[in-house]
């Protein structure tokens, strides 16, 4: 969040949400969050520590929440993605749909998938 300027690091959401941590070492390097909305469960706030990133971990923190979704019984996941992180998402299933927007001077749009 600080990384990329954004403002809202935490919000109401934040007390109903799953919050994953991956740790190596006992060092946080990765994390996100879900939350379930109406039929669907929303991931968000996926982060991988500069360092490590390209080390496939945002993948590995990204797919134990969808686990943990089809665990408890989701079937449809949505996320509003960046759009220079669409590539990555398209990677594990997730479709674009609707508009592009702006979320804090960034470009976005949701984008799903089913489990």
């Amino acid at each position: 969040m600080q990384e990329q300027g954004f403002q809202n690091e935490f919000d109401d959401l934040d007390h109903h949400c799953f919050h994953l941590v991956l740790f190596i070492d006992h060092q946080h390097v990765a994390t996100c969050r879900f939350y379930k909305e109406n039929e669907a469960y929303i991931i968000g706030r996926v982060a991988v520590i500069k360092e490590l990133r390209k080390q496939h971990l945002g993948g590995k923190v990204l797919q134990y929440a969808q686990d943990e979704i089809k665990r408890l019984g989701g079937h449809v996941i949505k996320l509003h993605a960046q759009v220079q992180a669409m590539p990555f998402y398209q990677k594990y299933g997730y479709v674009g749909y609707g508009e592009i927007e702006d979320d804090e001077g960034c470009p976005h749009m949701w984008m799903k998938k089913e489990v």
